[in-house]
């Protein structure tokens, strides 16, 4: 797994959506959610929380003490990311920056929630790469009731299971079936290369026509500029 991950922060998330659209996965970018450290990469194996909308009675028995939410966030391992269906609710908070400090601390890689963020500022000045869809104040109990963790949740439009990959960048954020984690992220690696060929070539004046996808023609040159690439990176 630690070699999968580390494939993953070598590509963008555009090219990885592009290998998964390949394999039929159309459904699995986080909608509507923007990061709060721009630049940054997350990549990380899920954990999930689910919350519910908010009833009186069941915030009652379900919203104080040691809820769900805080019992996600203090179980948080190293390199996990937290992925919260908040059912892209906007008008309340689903973290703070009290949660956010408990999650760097144990060394998660990062937080994904549809619904909104408190303390936003202070959530970003931590430097826990953090994905949501809104700043807001007000508390998680004006809108949600922390329900379970640990089950498959509806994030954004996409289903993410636990022990799902998540890889996001500033383009967004995307959930990974494990099973295609490893293969998806070498058929990225691949991708970018034959992209960044096609960059130069582009640069230099070529027109996109046969290009772009490449026709044969184009691959055999393409392979002389990588075995090219190559002798330079072993010298």
């Amino acid at each position: 797994m630690t070699e999968t991950l580390d494939l993953l922060r070598r590509v963008a998330t555009a090219t990885l959506s592009a290998q998964l659209h390949k394999r039929g996965y159309r459904d699995v970018s986080i909608e509507g959610v923007a990061t709060n450290l721009p630049g940054t990469r997350l990549v990380g194996v899920a954990r999930t929380l689910r919350l519910i909308p908010y009833r009186p009675d069941l915030f009652e028995r379900h919203g104080g003490g040691y809820n769900a939410q805080k019992r996600a966030f203090d179980s948080l391992r190293p390199g996990e990311v937290l992925v919260i269906e908040a059912r892209g609710e906007r008008a309340a908070g689903t973290l703070g920056d009290v949660l956010a400090a408990r999650a760097a601390y144990l060394g998660a890689a990062g937080i994904v929630t549809d619904g909104c963020v408190r303390d936003a500022t202070a959530v970003a000045a931590i430097g826990i790469p953090t994905y949501a869809a809104a700043p807001h104040p007000a508390l998680i109990g004006r809108r949600h009731v922390p329900w379970e963790t640990d089950v498959t949740v509806a994030c954004g439009g996409a289903a993410v299971q636990p022990g799902d990959i998540i890889a996001g960048d500033d383009d967004g954020v995307l959930a990974i079936p494990p099973h295609l984690a490893q293969e998806v992220a070498r058929a990225a690696l691949a991708q970018e290369l034959e992209e960044r060929f096609i960059s130069e070539m582009v640069s230099r004046g070529e027109p996109i026509d046969g290009l772009y996808p490449m026709n044969p023609a184009w691959r055999e040159r393409f392979a002389t500029w990588r075995r090219r690439q190559s002798d330079v990176e072993d010298q």
